[in-house]
């Protein structure tokens, strides 16, 4: 099967710089994928993305060799088991509250007996290999986003959940959560102070820990403080960033 090559970067001890489209294009996707991430990920959730566009995103994404994850709308098995079908070799759950919730994003990423997914690898099998079915269940990620008051609360417990790989910090949601304001690249003490709890208490679990970042400053700060994968932006927002530069130079 073909590796995951984010699972490969972190039993060798390295951060993953990862990008995250939210334009649906495939041809945005494949312009990402060829910049030199080490996964791109395809955002279902806040982005514009719906799944008939989303698997053209992969596959152009599958012409790098970036790892393909997405981000789906919400806990619901339905959507997890299609993108995984589709070629995901990574699912980013939202909204992961408690240890119930963890176990069941787990459990829709693994074929039985270790979990509860269906079979059917549409596309998966294709990107994958014909060894699809026996070594996927050690090649997809579940990756949980901690990113609520509840997920707080229950942090602990959630990260004992088995088959858990990684836990991701939405640092906007966690600011409203906390009731500061929502933003990247915190520096507000209460969610810098959270921000740094879930990472501890994430490698004293040994559970992996990602962030989506701003800037590539705040990045290589999360990277250094210890965390596993770092999300660079949003495609939109560098287009925009990188279009208004151009037009004030020029102007």
């Amino acid at each position: 099967m073909r590796a995951n090559n984010v699972r490969r970067m972190w039993r060798s001890k390295k951060g993953v710089v990862n990008g995250w489209c939210s334009i649906p294009s495939s041809f945005a996707a494949e312009v990402m994928a060829h910049q030199g991430f080490d996964s791109v990920t395809v955002d279902l959730q806040h982005g514009i993305v719906h799944y008939d566009t989303a698997v053209p995103m992969l596959q152009a994404i599958s012409t790098t060799k970036a790892t393909p994850m997405a981000r789906v709308p919400w806990l619901e098995e339905g959507i997890i088991m299609k993108m995984l079908d589709a070629g995901c070799y990574g699912i980013i759950c939202p909204m992961i509250n408690n240890k119930e919730d963890a176990e069941r994003l787990v459990a829709a990423c693994r074929y039985p007996p270790k979990g509860q997914r269906s079979f059917g690898p549409a596309r998966a099998s294709m990107y994958g290999g014909d060894d699809y079915a026996a070594k996927a269940n050690a090649t997809v990620l579940a990756i949980g986003m901690i990113e609520t008051e509840d997920g707080l609360a229950n942090l602990d417990d959630i990260l004992s959940v088995k088959g858990l790989d990684a836990v991701y910090v939405g640092p906007s949601d966690l600011g409203l959560a906390l009731g500061k304001i929502p933003k990247l690249d915190q520096t507000d003490p209460v969610v810098v102070k959270e921000i740094k709890r879930i990472l501890r208490q994430a490698k004293k679990h040994g559970v992996n820990a990602g962030i989506h970042c701003a800037s590539s400053e705040y990045a290589k700060k999360m990277l250094k403080t210890g965390f596993d994968l770092v999300t660079l932006s949003v495609d939109y927002r560098i287009l925009g960033v990188a279009a208004a530069e151009m037009v004030k130079q020029t102007r």
